[in-house]
Formats: structure tokens, sequence, C-alpha cells
């Protein structure tokens, strides 16, 4: 079946949403009940959505960069991405994507779980739901589910996966890598891992009341290090396979441990970030954003 449009999250089971970054455009082990076709006020997302079953868990996963990698980092649409998962009743999301790791503890084919992010990008008008008449600032000093971290480095351990629980993400714009006086400016800094696209999903994910985490799957050394080459795409794809192997791995066995219940902090995000009163807000803004504010009315 293909839905062009999901049912209202009233009337839905609640789900596991799952991005899929470079190399993971599919699990094999989802058992896809729909292909879903959605249109939002920001527009499409990258791909359409598959809805299906893993471990008895609803769970809706979205291609990040579109099946068959033909989005560029800034050409995702990040908004439409996030709301698009929101429709479909997802209130939790595990965020897989390839970065280069900016620290000697962090060797290709290990994963971590950053815990911060520092905004290196160019878009961020385009990284927030509201404005046109409606204001709201959400608390983002925690980034990422501390709750989703603990289930996913739990999960890891017991696979032996090489996890890292906790680090700071940077990230840039792209496509290009960065320059070796880049780089090594952010290894002296201390950031831990870098990559193109997660920070706009964590921004948009609070703002949606999702709880969201992201597993870095980590490909290689970034260009700081005085010896070899610096980083290149041929370098990157040598060890997608092998992190996308550990990356199925870990959701199969992630999934039946994730909450459904909207019992997190995230899960009230907008408690205390609305501003704007709520006799002033515009219909239209209200009925474009009504999955993230539906409760409010």
């Amino acid at each position: 079946m293909n839905t062009s449009f999901p049912m209202t999250e009233a009337s839905e089971e609640s789900a596991i949403g799952v991005i899929g970054g470079t190399g993971l455009y599919e699990i094999p082990d989802l058992q896809i009940t729909d292909h879903i076709e959605v249109q939002t006020a920001f527009g499409s997302p990258s791909d359409r959505l598959l809805e299906g079953r893993l471990a008895g868990r609803r769970v809706v996963f979205l291609p990040r960069h579109g099946i068959g990698h033909r989005l560029l980092p800034t050409e995702i649409n990040h908004r439409a991405n996030i709301l698009a998962l929101r429709r479909c009743a997802v209130r939790c999301i595990v965020a897989f994507s390839a970065v280069g790791s900016l620290q000697e503890q962090y060797p290709p084919r290990h994963l971590v779980l950053p815990d911060q992010f520092f905004d290196r990008t160019s878009r961020r008008e385009h990284h927030t739901f509201f404005g046109n008449g409606i204001v709201a600032h959400i608390s983002f000093d925690q980034p990422t589910s501390a709750v989703l971290r603990r289930i996913i480095h739990k999960t890891a351990l017991g696979l032996g996966l090489p996890i890292h629980e906790g680090g700071t993400y940077v990230n840039i714009d792209g496509p290009a890598f960065s320059t070796r006086a880049e780089s090594q400016l952010n290894h002296r800094l201390g950031f831990d891992v870098i990559g193109m696209t997660n920070l706009p999903e964590a921004k948009l994910a609070r703002e949606a009341e999702i709880a969201y985490a992201n597993v870095c799957l980590v490909t290689d050394f970034d260009s700081w290090r005085h010896e070899g080459n610096g980083v290149d795409a041929k370098t990157i794809m040598e060890h997608l396979h092998a992190n996308a192997e550990s990356a199925r791995k870990l959701l199969v066995a992630l999934i039946p441990h994730l909450p459904l219940e909207s019992v997190l902090e995230e899960h009230r995000a907008l408690d205390s970030a609305l501003v704007t009163d709520k006799g002033l807000w515009p219909e239209n803004t209200v009925r474009n954003l009504s999955p993230i504010l539906d409760r409010f009315l």
C-alpha cells in the first residue's frame, strides 16, 4: 500500500523513528507494511518513509540522503523529515551517521554517542519550525536524550561493539571535508567527531517534542593528523560496509528496549518554550505545525 498522507497521531500506535545515514539505506530485518508519501508545509522529506514491524514494534525508517544517496547535506530538508516522522506518531528517533574522528580514542569503525553539539552551519534559519507569527525558544543545553543514549550504550556493549558514550559533535555544512587548518583547530578545541547532518535533526526533534539520539559511525580521522593525506570519499567508503553491519546489528537488538510512551522530558519540551500568546497564533501557522501544537489547542 502507498499512503499519500498518514493518519493523525491520535489514531496511530506510537512508533520508533530511525534515520539512516551514509551506507544505511534500508533495514533488512524490517517487515515493511507501508511506503508513506508525505507532503509537509515545509515540502517533501528526503524520500518515502518505510513503515514496518521490527521486534514487535512499529518502526518508521527514513533514509536521510534518499535511496541511492542523492542529496547533499545542505540539500536535505530536515524540517520536512522531522515533521513527517512526527506525523507518523514517532516520539523517539535513533539517527545513524558517518563521521570523522577528531581524537585518537575514536578510531574508524568505533561508535560514538554525542551528548553535545557545536554549530558551524550557515543555514540556521532552516533549523526551526517556528516563526510566521509564533515564537519559541527551546532549551537545548542537553541536545540529545540521556535516556536513549544509556539504552543504546548498554545494548551496544552487550553486543561487543566498540562504543563511546558522550562527546561533542561539530556540525559543518559540507559537502567538502575540512581543510587541515580547520580540522586541527577543531581537534585543539577538544571536539570529538565531525559531521554534516545531525545538529539540525536534534534541534528540530526537540521542537517537535521527539526524544533524539544519534549513533555516529566513525569512518576516518578527518585531516588533523600530520601524517597521511587527509580524508577522502574512497577512504570513508572502505569503512562504511563494516559500520553499516554494526548499525543493523545494534538496531535489531535495540528496538525492543526503546520507550514508546511519551514519558521523557523531551516530550514536554515546548511547555516552557512558547513565547507568543496563544490568542495571537496565526491560523495558517497553527495548521502547518498541527502535529506539534495540537496538544496546546
